[in-house]
């Protein structure tokens, strides 16, 4: 959200320490027979897209006709919204059971709702809802969900820093102070609110949610000194987005599949993470945000794109951050499984 460079000895003398080795206290995450994640909202829609066996595309004219008076007929077909944002619907399956949980629902207040109408995808069996962090972006869609489900109670994975007040300072403009989401609002609504720095475990231990995630790369860096939060007396930087934290399924004997909002954390960082916890060393696909756009990070895409060599994911769909730079990069790097992102998008994936 923030592409002014600087700041790079500042923020790595605030990153966590390395925790190398396997983890203290593993997570038992369980193997799924399938995972299906449908992108809600991303920055982009292409309704001319293919699919295939793994990937597929919503048709293009996808949902209701609306009016348009300058139509013979007076209606047209409205397509898909893009925006800089992100959400996608996150379905395990387990033998016969299948369970499905929202993660992150856009930037505006009916992009994801709009869309999953054109898709014709119900919102209602939403089981439980998953903020990858607090930026606005990642949670303008909440609004009048757990309506839709006919109950009041919806539970709410969060980190605690979910809260916290931000605002990009750029030299030469006026800070712009960024919506913060509202914990009173957010109960009113009817969400059950979990806060977790930890890692937790959803779905009875199909689903991982890493909560904070360990920095260890020496080039992923976090944000420049622009993006700034508020400490209760002042604005000061904010480089690591505490808050960052990942959503991760283990496809039995495929690997992990690792969902990111904007992957803050740096997202060989979250890949490496979720594999230290979990134990599973495949990674089978990524997808999500990879902020990897503007000055301040795109001097990071080469050796991204060398750890993700070495990682080998065999589907790779970066989408919202990640940048036109980072995706021809990631694309010639990993040609075999680079997927064009767009809002509609679903990802089939199963146990071998």
């Amino acid at each position: 959200m923030c592409d002014e460079p600087g700041g790079a000895e500042e923020v790595r003398a605030a990153t966590p320490r390395e925790a190398p080795g396997p983890a203290v206290d593993p997570i038992a995450l369980q193997p799924v027979d399938a995972v299906e994640v449908t992108v809600l909202v991303d920055n982009f829609f292409d309704g001319l897209l293919t699919g295939g066996e793994r990937v597929r595309r919503p048709r293009l004219g996808s949902g209701a006709v609306v009016q348009a008076a300058q139509f013979e007929g007076g209606a047209t077909l409205p397509g898909l919204v893009a925006e800089h944002g992100f959400a996608a619907l996150v379905t395990v399956r387990s033998g016969d059971q299948s369970t499905t949980v929202l993660f992150d629902s856009g930037q505006s207040p009916d992009a994801m709702a709009r869309n999953a109408n054109a898709l014709g995808i119900g919102l209602g069996d939403v089981h439980s809802v998953v903020l990858s962090h607090g930026h606005f972006d990642h949670v303008g869609g909440l609004a009048g969900l757990t309506g839709r489900r006919g109950v009041r109670a919806l539970p709410m994975v969060v980190h605690p820093l979910i809260w916290t007040r931000r605002r990009l300072a750029v030299p030469g403009q006026d800070a712009l102070e960024l919506p913060t989401l509202s914990q009173r609002a957010l109960a009113d609504e009817g969400y059950q609110v979990i806060e977790r720095r930890e890692p937790s475990l959803l779905l009875d231990g199909r689903v991982l949610i890493t909560g904070e995630v360990d920095r260890t790369t020496e080039f992923e860096r976090g944000m420049p000194p622009p993006h700034q939060a508020w400490t209760g007396t002042g604005w000061q930087h904010d480089p690591l987005v505490l808050d960052d934290q990942a959503l991760v399924v283990h496809v039995r004997d495929r690997g992990l599949v690792v969902l990111t909002g904007c992957g803050h954390a740096g997202a060989v960082n979250i890949v490496r993470h979720a594999s230290r916890l979990t134990g599973v060393p495949r990674l089978h696909a990524l997808i999500g945000g990879l902020h990897l756009s503007g000055p301040a990070f795109e001097p990071i895409i080469p050796p991204t794109v060398a750890a993700f060599a070495d990682l080998a994911p065999d589907l790779l769909a970066p989408g919202h951050c990640t940048g036109w730079r980072a995706q021809h990069a990631l694309a010639a790097g990993q040609p075999d499984a680079w997927v064009q992102s767009s809002s509609g998008t679903t990802y089939h994936l199963t146990a071998a």
